[in-house]
């Protein structure tokens, strides 16, 4: 999840300067997203939308909407539609999700108590969640499944990508990284959308979808305790107070020995200094200490 770039067209309302100020602290405080002077035209552009769908005059009466109207709630999630592009696609950056499969699920397999959850967070259309699905069961180490009690819980701020996650029918561009032997393993052609496939139902067994702000405390504690937790390339795009204030949830998520693993261009360099750096073959990842007292 990122902020959406595109062109301004002239002719139009124009986003004031203050007008400018307003919305873009009220939408970091809101949805963590970060739209700095370089993004300043996406943001105008894509609000002037809500404008014309909402009969309002200038962004000064949207910003009212957001902030106060009986209607907010329901324009958040319109807003947040608009605001954030959802770019994935199944086995993405296959290095680190090699060092999940060989690495870090071994670890997971020997726990004395047969429960793992995975949260996938910020998981778009649900790619990604049902990649970490693909790879347990394939991984061999978690036989016979009904010993355990598995769950990989994917979340968005999107409700229109977690409607898309769970319907779980997909086209070529998704599959643009997906082995001809995974495809034919995970997937079955889908009987109601013509040349596209589904998630099978072995996958689809293991994985549970909810809208969710990352910002919202009230929703993300409903998720429990993680053994892993992938979130990639979501907090890259958010200012530093929201950066801080996820990474801290997620230390709280997670278990002691617990997993965070971040983008290839992410890192936690001046967020937080509780994890440790945990040098895998494939990848370098961040972990919850065993024991520890040290706070996010």
């Amino acid at each position: 999840m990122r902020p959406r770039r595109f062109g301004a067209r002239t002719g139009e309302t124009q986003l004031r300067s203050e007008e400018y100020r307003l919305l873009r602290d009220l939408i970091s405080e809101r949805l963590g997203l970060f739209f700095g002077p370089e993004l300043r035209s996406s943001l105008e552009r894509r609000l002037r939308e809500r404008l014309g769908v909402r009969g309002l005059d200038s962004f000064a009466d949207y910003y009212q909407l957001l902030a106060y109207g009986a209607a907010g709630h329901e324009e958040w999630d319109e807003a947040a539609e608009l605001l954030t592009t959802h770019e994935t696609y199944f086995f993405r950056e296959d290095y680190q999700l090699r060092a999940f499969q060989q690495e870090i699920l071994p670890l997971l397999a020997k726990k004395e108590r047969k429960r793992m959850q995975i949260w996938s967070a910020g998981c778009s259309t649900g790619e990604e969640a049902y990649t970490i699905a693909m790879l347990i069961l394939d991984s061999g180490l978690f036989e016979p499944l009904a010993d355990w009690e598995i769950r990989v819980h994917g979340s968005d701020l999107s409700k229109r990508c977690i409607a898309a996650a769970r319907r779980g029918i997909y086209g070529g561009a998704s599959f643009r990284a997906t082995a001809d032997v995974a495809r034919g393993r995970w997937f079955v052609p889908s009987l109601v959308e013509e040349g596209k496939s589904g998630v099978s139902a072995s996958v689809r067994s293991l994985c549970h979808f909810a809208q969710m702000n990352l910002l919202d405390d009230e929703r993300t504690n409903l998720v429990g305790k993680c053994d892993v937790i992938f979130c990639r390339n979501v907090v890259l795009y958010f200012d530093a107070a929201a950066r801080k204030r996820v990474i801290d949830m997620f230390y709280e998520r997670l278990v002691p020995g617990g997993v965070l693993l971040l983008g290839h261009a992410e890192s936690l360099l001046n967020v937080s200094t509780a994890f440790e750096l945990l040098h895998l073959k494939e990848d370098l990842v961040y972990r919850k200490p065993l024991a520890s007292t040290a706070k996010p």
